[in-house]
């Protein structure tokens, strides 16, 4: 009974996030709440199990440290320098953001990443007079991409590197990155193409961004200063976080508390904690409860245990099985608890003879990293631009994300596909 309560409450309550006819963060915190009322698993389990209170307390620091930046004009300043820089021209800045945001997110996370890059998205949107949602879902694409070629830009990959002891920061850049290049440059051409009728401006409101000059958008120097250095000191940490042996959700929460601390003269830390995206946050745990449904009733485990009856131990078939369905799960539900499943299933078909797994870890990093493109719920920073866009009356749905991510997902796992078989697999 308890596994057909947890697929009919999940069913519903996605069919409703799908349709996005009611607010989707109360939808899935109910659908998370009528999982413990049925039964299907307790509450102490959902709060010590289920909900990942590391991503969720990282969300909620970052969001901090944006906020007050925000304040003192910074991103304003950013997204001026950055939208002369290009002359106002849609489509090199459209090029240019998503660039800037795979690299950060290749080197921070793509939800940090993409928490600094929304704010300078609204901003040049606003001078522009341009719409927002290409701009949004380029740089969403992009952080999922840019944060596939490294060990610290997805949770996924950072899960395998926990586990799999002898792979390294180094071993995801060089076994991750050149894919990871391709598959961006063509989803960048790709983007351009289907949005090119958008991204054109009016001459007269180029001019009038010529004219304006990024300093005049500075609103306080001395947050400025104070936010600046501390965020920048953040980051350099999440970067030298291999070195410190430090949490990345501890090292997000000593800069954001810092960072009110030292700001309290200029700021009202009421006014602070009001900015919090609070709708997202609560959508994240409405989702780890929904998904933790599926994984306490067993289902996300019989789908990776049913792996090895299919493949039969064939390291090539196994490793493209691995691939596309990690990265069509993840496109449905979040990769993080599906890659916790599939991490020990792995590792034990070295008794069934495979003595080396690195092309199975390498693919279900790519399908688990990669497939997060195809909905708006497949990955972390999807769920924050939402949020974000929503806030700013520039929202965008889940059918609007689906007709471009679901695309993008299935030509990056095309691509992954070649690059795993030519790789790793040609000689099996």
């Amino acid at each position: 009974m308890a596994v057909t309560f947890a697929l009919i409450i999940f069913i519903i309550s996605y069919f409703f996030i799908m349709t996005e006819k009611l607010n989707r963060a109360v939808v899935a915190c109910l659908g998370g709440v009528l999982m413990l009322v049925f039964g299907v698993y307790e509450i102490e389990a959902a709060f010590l199990q289920h909900i990942d209170w590391h991503t969720i307390t990282l969300l909620l620091a970052m969001m901090i440290l944006v906020s007050i930046t925000s304040q003192s004009g910074f991103f304003e300043y950013v997204a001026v320098s950055m939208a002369k820089w290009v002359e106002g021209r849609p489509i090199p800045l459209l090029i240019v953001i998503s660039t800037f945001t795979a690299f950060g997110s290749a080197f921070l996370n793509n939800v940090t990443t993409v928490l600094l890059i929304v704010p300078i998205i609204f901003t040049l949107t606003s001078l522009l007079k341009l719409n927002a949602v290409p701009f949004l879902l380029s740089i969403v694409m992009a952080s999922n991409i840019g944060g596939t070629a490294t060990l610290i830009g997805d949770p996924p990959n950072l899960m395998i590197g926990q586990a799999v002891g002898h792979l390294n920061f180094n071993d995801f850049i060089v076994h991750l990155s050149p894919v990871v290049i391709i598959i961006f440059l063509l989803v960048m051409a790709g983007l351009v193409f289907y949005y090119r009728k958008q991204l054109s401006v009016k001459v007269e409101h180029q001019t009038k961004l010529k004219m304006l000059q990024p300093a005049d958008f500075i609103k306080d120097r001395t947050l400025l200063i104070k936010s600046v250095t501390v965020l920048g000191a953040t980051t350099v940490a999440f970067v030298i976080q291999p070195l410190l042996h430090i949490e990345l959700t501890s090292i997000a929460m000593v800069g954001a508390l810092l960072l009110m601390l030292i700001t309290q003269d200029e700021l009202d830390v009421e006014e602070v904690f009001k900015s919090v995206e609070w709708v997202t946050l609560f959508f994240f745990i409405g989702l780890f409860m929904l998904v933790g449904g599926l994984k306490e009733v067993g289902i996300i485990d019989e789908f990776a245990k049913a792996i090895i009856y299919y493949t039969d131990g064939d390291l090539p078939k196994t490793a493209m099985f691995i691939l596309w369905g990690s990265g069509i799960l993840s496109g449905f539900v979040d990769n993080i608890p599906f890659v916790a499943a599939m991490i020990p299933v792995i590792l034990e078909f070295q008794e069934y003879g495979m003595t080396n797994l690195d092309p199975l870890w390498w693919s279900l990093a790519l399908g688990a990293c990669l497939g997060g493109n195809a909905t708006i719920i497949g990955a972390t920073a999807n769920v924050i631009v939402a949020g974000m866009a929503l806030k700013a009356k520039q929202p965008f749905s889940y059918l609007e994300f689906l007709k471009v991510g679901a695309p993008i997902a299935l030509i990056s796992f095309i691509i992954s596909s070649i690059y795993i078989y030519l790789r790793y697999l040609i000689y099996f």
